[in-house]
Formats: structure tokens, sequence, C-alpha cells
């Protein structure tokens, strides 16, 4: 069986994942600190920003993944895999621009990335029965 909606936004996910490690080592090693934020608040906000994409993404990848498997369209795998990607990107912006306080970007990140994770668990739901 192969699944090549769910890779594409696994890979593209995956990508914005490493990207946003990489602004964390940046700034460790910029500021030679081994482990952790080094009692910087901007640092804390890089790595909730690297942390809050690690604990969602896989959940609704692996949602998705089930969705393709089980025949949803490839409308609305795509539709659902960008609108996840597209919430992504606005979360780790808006979380990194608003220095960890409200940014519009980090609100319609997490509202998007819920829809989205929302929306595969009911197909999927629904799809049981």
């Amino acid at each position: 069986m192969m699944v090549p909606l769910t890779g594409l936004y696994a890979s593209i996910c995956a990508l914005l994942i490493l990207a946003l490690a990489f602004r964390v080592v940046r700034f460790r090693r910029g500021e030679k600190v081994g482990v952790g934020s080094g009692g910087k608040h901007y640092a804390e906000v890089l790595i909730r920003a690297h942390a809050n994409a690690v604990e969602y993404v896989p959940l609704a990848l692996v949602l998705m993944l089930v969705a393709e498997i089980n025949g949803l369209s490839a409308f609305w795998l795509h539709l659902l895999g960008g609108t996840l990607v597209l919430a992504r990107f606005l979360h780790a912006w808006g979380l990194t621009a608003g220095r960890g306080g409200y940014h519009f970007g980090r609100f319609w990140g997490t509202t998007l990335t819920w829809t989205v994770i929302i929306a595969f668990a009911s197909i999927n739901i629904v799809g049981a029965f």
C-alpha cells in the first residue's frame, strides 16, 4: 500500500521540525549553553516552538496516515495536510514573534492544528462504522 500524500506532508513537517531544532542549536552554540535555555527567555520560546511541533505533528500525521490507508480522497488529504503545514508555520512564527505571548499566528496555528486533528479523528471514527 502506498501513502504518497501522507509521505509528502510528513516530509514537509519533518523539514519544519528540523528548521525549528536548528534555531535551538544555533542559540545554544552561540551562547555556549549545553542543555536548556541558559536562563534566557527567548531561548525558552525557541525550545517551546520546536517542542510544540514535535508534540502535535506526529499525532496529526498518524491520523492522516490512517485516513489515507482507509481511502480518504486526495482532495481532503491535501486540504487537511496543507492546513496542518500552514498551521505549524503560523504557530512557530507566532510563538517566536510574540516572544511567548499572544500573537495571532500562535492563536491561529493552534486553532488550525487542533481543527485538523479533530477532523482526521472524526473521519477515522466515522469510517470505522
